[in-house]
């Protein structure tokens, strides 16, 4: 290295916090440059830097910018009084390299001590709800020869698949609550994500396949049993489970080879491609490129496919001359219906919503709604609202009560 450029930080005193933002943006910018070192007296009140914990907000802010070994001991010997750096940022990042595998910290839904016990009961009631929801879902489909159809094949597929996909994120943050440890390997992150993704690009060609269901259903009912057999209702299972897990190994592929240096704070309470896309300090050209076309081929075209389904199935329900017939077919797609509008809604907003400081904790909120609840709701929506369901759920409790 020929020069090392020296950059001072100061934090003056009363500081308000929407400049302490952006001088945590600067400070994690500066941690990126592997030729800076960065130096400066930016200890806050409130704050022990022994235990890593502070009592006001803007400090507790400040110590999750720092969460990164380099910048954590920089605060720590300037603070306590200590005059030399014994290492530079690149000598250090080397030996974490050669010694350490690389981990990274999510942040989660927050530092407040008073919320992680009402957080962890709700969550632990959330996936247990889910679990058992879907679960009884997939059992009444196999073991009921009523459900033995296209259309509940779909359903009971969905519902094991929202049981896997809510599996990749709960068990992981139950066990921060318990432990406190809410750090994470990076070969794990990329297998949370791998899995995450596929998961979600499954239910996107699922939830296609099952409106082109309806659709024919609906709008050409005297060719459907010819048209919907089991062999095609299977295929399309399988290609939405094949395509959702290729497209997905795609983008972690290319994910995966990038850089990541500086602060490893993911401010999220999973690993996702834009919070991990931030803490990348080499180009992201290319996996931009290729997230945008994978994005397009899951997520936008399925879409557009299930929407233009729907048009077709409303303007033929509305054709129909009686009330009670149109009743009818619209009680056939209806939980399907409210089921996708719930997923692509928060779907959009999550990923369509601009990751500034002061919304950050809204696309926390709408996170979780679309990856933790969504897959609690959907069994209770078809629960509640098809007739079949609720037939075979009261038959198979009879049975139960019956058996004791």
């Amino acid at each position: 290295m020929d020069k090392i450029i020296v950059k001072v930080c100061y934090r003056p005193p009363n500081q308000d916090e929407e400049t302490d933002e952006i001088c945590y943006k600067k400070l994690g910018e500066v941690s990126r440059l592997l030729a800076h070192v960065l130096v400066g007296d930016i200890y806050l009140p409130n704050m022990c830097r022994k235990y890593n914990t502070a009592e006001k907000k803007q400090s507790r802010k400040f110590l999750e910018c720092l969460e990164d070994d380099f910048l954590t001991q920089l605060a720590s010997f300037l603070a306590s009084g200590k005059r030399k750096i014994k290492k530079s940022y690149m000598e250090k990042h080397e030996d974490d390299n050669q010694t350490s595998p690389m981990k990274f910290l999510l942040l989660g839904m927050g530092n407040t001590p008073t919320l992680q016990v009402p957080l962890f009961l709700l969550s632990l009631i959330i996936y247990l709800a889910t679990v058992i929801g879907n679960t009884l879902i997939v059992v009444l489909v196999v073991l009921e020869q009523h459900l033995h159809t296209p259309m509940y094949t779909f359903l009971g597929t969905l519902s094991s698949l929202e049981t896997w996909y809510s599996s990749t994120i709960l068990p992981r943050l139950l066990a921060s609550f318990v432990t406190g440890d809410r750090t994470i390997s990076a070969h794990g992150c990329m297998a949370q994500f791998y899995f995450f993704s596929s998961f979600a690009a499954t239910e996107c060609y699922l939830l296609g396949a099952m409106s082109y269901d309806r659709y024919l259903a609906i709008c050409q009912p005297l060719l459907y049993p010819s048209l919907v057999t089991w062999k095609v209702c299977l295929q399309l299972v399988a290609a939405s489970w094949l395509v959702g897990m290729l497209v997905s190994a795609t983008v972690t592929a290319f994910l995966s080879q990038i850089n990541f240096c500086g602060p490893k704070t993911i401010d999220h309470f999973f690993c996702d491609f834009t919070p991990l896309l931030e803490l990348s300090c080499s180009d992201t050209g290319v996996v931009t490129l290729v997230s945008f076309i994978v994005s397009f081929l899951s997520i936008i075209f399925p879409f557009l496919f299930t929407l233009v389904s729907y048009v077709c199935i409303i303007a033929a329900i509305l054709s129909i001359p009686s009330s009670m017939s149109r009743q009818k077919a619209f009680s056939t797609c209806s939980s399907h219906l409210i089921v996708v509008t719930i997923f692509y809604v928060t779907l959009f907003i999550v990923y369509l919503l601009p990751r500034t400081a002061s919304l950050r904790q809204l696309n926390k909120v709408f996170s979780f709604f679309y990856t933790v609840l969504t897959p609690l709701v959907n069994p209770l929506i078809y629960s509640l609202r098809n007739k079949e369901v609720r037939k075979a759920l009261r038959k198979a409790l009879r049975k139960a009560m019956a058996s004791l």
